[in-house]
């Protein structure tokens, strides 16, 4: 597998939060969303070939139950599907983070499904190269079924990235095509687009206000808040 980082962390997201966990940054993507903070695992994919064995190596150095599988997109690497029945051998809490455009039969504790909405497609960077492609790729209602249904995961949280109020037309839209999803506000999070504590803080005003009124939950970023916009972290 291709692999950026692994590293030890706070969990900044998502039903966890505060949790500390080991995090497994597989590098390729995909998409390219305009935003994305992880452009070494994406936009630029950057990494070092590692076996499952030598991976779990590195996550035995740490006395942690918490493992975080991450991107870019794990998915497209076919050995994340054996480094997930690996770590659960090892009595690992799983959570898989996924754009949800690709599907594997894993087995995970907890589905972390970040579908992109039309504000992650790059129309102005690199000359919108690689907009038309990142299109027609960022939602699968099939494949977000399958996350939906599927009996191998046990738990799931939904996070959308959140840029202005406009976002919340697409984003109910999209709900209502998924199985039992308008229900389930509880484990849908919004997060506030942003890189930095200020830009974060102003967007989360608003958005925690449209949470209260529409009943998701707002999706903070620790992470960034706690240690910027870096890598390791």
């Amino acid at each position: 597998m291709k692999i950026s980082e692994i590293f030890l962390s706070i969990q900044g997201e998502g039903q966890w939060l505060g949790m500390p966990s080991i995090f497994i940054r597989t590098s390729g993507c995909n998409l390219r969303c305009r935003w994305c903070d992880t452009p070494y695992a994406s936009w630029n994919p950057q990494g070092t070939e590692m076996s499952v064995d030598a991976i779990l190596n590195q996550v035995a150095r740490h006395a942690v139950q918490h493992v975080v599988i991450t991107g870019g997109e794990p998915l497209i690497q076919a050995e994340v599907v054996e480094l997930a029945a690996q770590l659960k051998v090892r009595h690992k809490y799983i959570t898989l983070e996924t754009a949800g455009t690709l599907w594997r039969n894993i087995s995970v504790d907890l589905a972390s499904i970040s579908p992109k909405l039309a504000n992650s497609t790059p129309h102005d960077r690199e000359g919108g190269t690689f907009a038309k492609a990142h299109e027609s790729t960022r939602i699968d209602i099939p494949t977000l079924t399958q996350f939906a249904r599927s009996t191998e995961i046990k738990h799931r949280q939904w996070k959308f990235v959140i840029c202005g109020p406009e976002d919340i037309i697409e984003l109910e839209r999209l709900l209502a095509q998924i199985p039992d999803l308008t229900s389930q506000r509880e484990n849908i999070f919004l997060m506030p687009e942003g890189i930095d504590a200020d830009e974060l803080h102003k967007k989360g005003v608003w958005l925690a206000e449209l949470c209260k009124a529409r009943g998701y939950r707002f999706g903070a970023r620790w992470h960034i808040s706690l240690y910027g916009n870096q890598r390791g972290v």
